[in-house]
């Protein structure tokens, strides 16, 4: 029996695949191997590329995202007009037999012809700019919280406990204490004298707690994490520096955007990981042509950032509608249907920046009160369990967001007593539904029961 050939539709016909390296770029422009061409990372390996593929008419291009590597490679050729299509590794593994290089960009060149391969979401030019910088200050915080545990761990190791004593190390009583150890204290009475007045702790017990043992060697391994330490702090005022510069850059430079003005959210708190020299509450009011993101319930300064930063004003129109938003963040159920039956509705795994901020977001939800979404968080809290509320919450924020940023429409949270008459009219509804399946057995069981 002769074997039978589907063919599917060529979407794409002049199509490339380029798998992506850290030293080399495997380019293919057909199915045939003798096709496929290798190229370097230098600069003027990516002009050779991006020339060879326009001699052979090549309009658009799919590659893996794989690491950083094709950050430079995208450029290049974009610049030169060619349409880039940037894929997700998981949707080009399907590979049979042995996995190299060759194979890698024809199997990519064969799944981008046929129109299989799909897009990932990326920002315009102007806010991937501000991304590199506020992902460079989230690095800078968490290097800066490795040093505060450092310095714990040598003040424990010199019996200064200094993390019994204050709730928080680096707050204004412990820097205090932590930088007249560095400059040679040692009398416990004297260092107990720093605290501050809003300290829990008296004097006495913050005294008992500061009786060193003397180890030099912890001694001069404290003074270099705590040095690392401001440092850090000060790097981290510079970026926010830098942040502010182009974000009223950007402002300044529509008319209309700089004449909205918002009062401040007094009510919102601030913390030693907020930037201190930015209104985040003005400025995201301008950014969003007017749109109070500060209302939302639990809504903070770092959400406030991240969303500017990783989806910028406009990159919410590249979601059609809020179910893929939700999916994109990875907060929808992944549901595996088969037989009719759901055999697992675990969310996907994958963490982006704005997913951890709205579960963030939603954990702080969760200790407010008789509000909306504390009430739902609440709702669900009880049925399924504080971690499914915390994703169900980040989904709803994202939902929320999406109509807002989307839609253009401001927040506006019902109130109880809708919630109470949208539940009373669905109990109706599904009252209404079991009388009339009830009816439908009666008509049925009526020829039954007649007499004959």
């Amino acid at each position: 029996m002769a074997k039978k050939k589907v063919s599917m539709e060529i979407i794409n016909p002049n199509a490339a695949g380029i798998d992506v390296g850290s030293r080399s770029h495997f380019v293919a422009i057909s199915q045939d191997k003798g096709d496929v061409k290798e190229f370097g990372v230098y600069s003027e390996d990516l002009n050779s590329l991006s020339e060879w593929l326009i001699e052979n008419n090549i309009k658009t291009v799919a590659m893996e995202s794989t690491g950083s590597y094709w950050q430079n490679l995208y450029t290049e050729l974009e610049q030169v007009g060619i349409e880039v299509v940037l894929v997700n590794g998981k949707f080009t593994k399907n590979i049979q037999g042995k996995k190299t290089d060759v194979l890698d960009c024809v199997w990519i060149q064969k799944l981008h012809t046929l129109g299989l391969l799909r897009g990932s979401f990326l920002p315009d030019h102007q806010t991937e700019q501000l991304r590199t910088l506020c992902r460079h200050r989230n690095n800078l915080i968490h290097n800066s919280a490795k040093c505060i545990k450092r310095m714990s761990q040598n003040l424990r190791l010199m019996n200064l406990r200094l993390d019994v004593v204050v709730n928080d190390l680096v707050g204004m009583t412990g820097l205090k204490i932590i930088e007249a150890v560095c400059n040679g204290e040692s009398d416990a009475d004297k260092l107990a004298s720093l605290r501050h007045a809003n300290c829990r702790k008296s004097e006495e017990e913050i005294a008992k707690g500061l009786q060193s043992n003397g180890r030099k060697d912890y001694l001069f391994a404290l003074k270099q994490e705590y040095a690392q330490y401001q440092y850090m702090q000060n790097l981290i005022l510079d970026c926010d520096e830098q942040i502010k510069i182009m974000l009223n850059e950007w402002i300044n430079q529509d008319q209309t955007k700089k004449a909205l003005y918002i009062d401040a959210k007094v009510h919102k708190k601030i913390n030693k990981n907020t930037p201190k020299n930015i209104d985040l509450n003005l400025i995201s009011y301008q950014f969003f042509d007017g749109l109070d993101l500060y209302a939302i319930e639990g809504f903070s300064h770092g959400l406030a950032l991240t969303i500017m930063s990783e989806i910028g004003e406009q990159g919410i129109q590249q979601f059609p509608t809020a179910q893929h938003f939700a999916s994109w963040l990875r907060l929808s159920p992944n549901n595996k249907i088969s037989g009719g039956k759901i055999l697992n509705s675990r969310t996907p795994k994958g963490s982006n920046r704005l997913k951890i901020a709205l579960r963030q977001t939603a954990n702080v939800v969760g200790r407010l009160k008789d509000t909306h979404l504390s009430n739902f968080f609440n709702r669900i809290a009880y049925r399924k369990g504080r971690a499914s509320a915390i994703s169900a919450t980040a989904r709803k924020l994202a939902v929320i967001i999406w109509k807002m940023l989307h839609d253009h429409q401001q927040y506006s949270p019902p109130s109880i007593y809708e919630y109470l008459d949208q539940k009373r009219k669905r109990k109706v509804r599904e009252l209404q539904k079991q009388i009339a399946n009830l009816d439908a057995k009666l008509n049925e069981l009526k020829p039954v029961l007649d007499p004959i």
